[in-house]
Formats: structure tokens, sequence, C-alpha cells
């Protein structure tokens, strides 16, 4: 289990591409939000902690080069929206078949499922900003709007927006971080300040989910009344 640990863990990401970490970073978001088997990969975690690297001090006491703040808030950004993009290419090119195969380690159903439930309580502007903040969702999603045929012009539009605020959300937060905290103790804020980050953005989704009850608890019958729905 130690090697499903690593993989989850955003600071030996960091630590063992070492000079490429820059270029990691980057095909990480790549993977993550454009190839199915990326649903795994610390998006989140690595985005602030990429942000916590790029201030020097922080970078230096861990022993790695420090990461360029520049090149994460534009190279980010990009990787995140063309991921996306080939995710909903795929999902409009292959249809639901690229998810018929047996549930597996590295695949279940269940993920697909709760992506088009995601899209269909939210509908699909909501839902492509709301997914990037919601990991195995952020990696479905795409395709998902692809399968169910959701406008590539459209898409593109939300998947920019979303893209945008969720990688430099988390990138700033994390180099506020790096700048405000002793490096020796870094490993303590990592994963406390992803926790915010992410519990701060589920705050529409609860409140989406709370709007969309209530309004079906006052669905109007034929005759004009409402009714409460069980």
């Amino acid at each position: 289990m130690d090697w499903l640990l690593n993989l989850l863990d955003p600071t030996w990401w960091l630590t063992i591409l070492g000079a490429f970490a820059t270029v990691g970073v980057l095909a990480i978001i790549f993977a993550e939000t454009g190839l199915l088997l990326g649903f795994f990969l610390p998006g989140d975690s690595l985005l602030v902690a990429a942000g916590i690297f790029s201030s020097a001090s922080v970078a230096i006491g861990m022993g790695i080069e420090p990461i360029s703040l520049p090149v994460l808030l534009i190279g980010t950004p990009l990787c995140a929206i063309a991921g996306a993009q080939l995710g909903h290419f795929l999902g409009a090119r292959f249809g639901r078949k690229m998810f018929d195969k047996p549930d597996s380690k590295l695949f279940k159903k269940e993920h697909v499922l709760r992506a088009e439930e995601f899209f269909e309580k939210f509908g699909p502007a909501k839902a492509i900003v709301l997914a990037r903040f919601v990991p195995i969702v952020r990696t479905f999603m795409n395709p998902v709007a692809g399968v169910l045929e959701m406008n590539p012009k459209r898409f593109f539009v939300w998947n920019v927006i979303g893209g945008v605020i969720w990688t430099e959300s988390l990138i700033l937060l994390g180099h506020f971080l790096g700048g405000q905290v002793d490096p020796k103790q870094i490993d303590k804020y990592i994963l406390p300040g992803v926790f915010l980050i992410v519990l701060i953005s589920l705050i529409p989704i609860f409140v989406e989910a709370i709007k969309a009850r209530r309004a079906r608890k006052n669905v109007p019958t034929p005759t004009g009344k409402h009714h409460r729905v069980p």
C-alpha cells in the first residue's frame, strides 16, 4: 500500500520529479482532467503543494528547486483546459461505449454514474465549473459531457472558466501559505490547505442541492396546487 500512498502524496511527486517538477505538475494536471485513468492523481493537493513550493524559502528548505509561479499560473490552466477538451472530444467521438468496460481497481462504473448525476443535477454550465473542485467527478465529467452531447462551444467557454478558477485559486492559496509558515513544518499545512479550499468550493454545490430539493417539494399539481414530493 505504500506505493498507493506515495501516488496520493503531492510532496512525494514534487520531490521525486526534482528539476522536472514544473513539467511533472503540468503533465499530471493534464492527465487527471483528460485521461480516465488519471482520476487517482492528486490534482487539488498537487496544485496547493506546487504553489507552496513556488516559495523559494520553502523549496530550498525541502531540498528542491523552486517552482516558477508565473509558469504555474499560465501553464496549469492551459493544461487543465486542454485535458478537459480531450475528455469531451473522446466522449463525443466514442460515446458511451468508452465506458463499457468491467469494473477494475482503476475503473468503476459508479464514477461515471456519479458524474452523470452531477451533470443532470446542476445543469451543463454549473456542472463543468463545480466539478473541477470534486475529485474523480472532474475526471469523468468531461467525457460524460461529450457523451451527453453538450455543445462544444458552450463546453469550451465553461471549461475555460472552471479551469482558470480551479488552478489559479489553489496555486495562489499554496503560494500564500508558503510565505507564511516555517518551511520545516510545511507538511502540516498542505493537506489542511487542500481540505479548506475543497470545503469552500463545495458550498455552492450544497446550496444548489438544497434549492433543487426545495423545488421538488413544491411541484405544482394539474389543479394548480402545490404538493410535497416524498
